[in-house]
């Protein structure tokens, strides 16, 4: 399957991307790419292969749950875009009706 530039523009237009027509070029032709990649995959045969979640053994690594010294208001707030009096300012999520 190929990409066409038509495909790859209509995909940024669901994605909000403002692409130009180099980048859409370039990305179809990425995008084609891994598709065709994709289309060796499915010829190789996994039948005798187990079905599995990872091919990695996997452990969770925990560490001790200690409490440590607390940051200051100050301290949370200082990189926040927008603060005021130590709390962080948001635009309002709901209307006042």
């Amino acid at each position: 399957m190929q990409f066409s530039r038509e495909d790859v523009a209509a995909i940024a237009e669901l994605a909000k991307l403002a692409l130009t027509d180099e980048e859409l070029a370039l990305y179809a032709e990425q995008l084609s790419a891994c598709l065709m990649y994709f289309e060796t995959l499915q010829q190789v045969d996994t039948s005798h292969i187990e079905p599995t979640a990872s091919v990695l053994p996997l452990k969770n690594v925990m560490r001790k749950d200690e409490a440590g010294q607390p940051l200051s208001p100050a301290q949370v707030t200082a990189n926040a875009s927008d603060a005021i009096d130590n709390q962080f300012r948001v635009r309002a999520v709901l209307d006042s009706e």
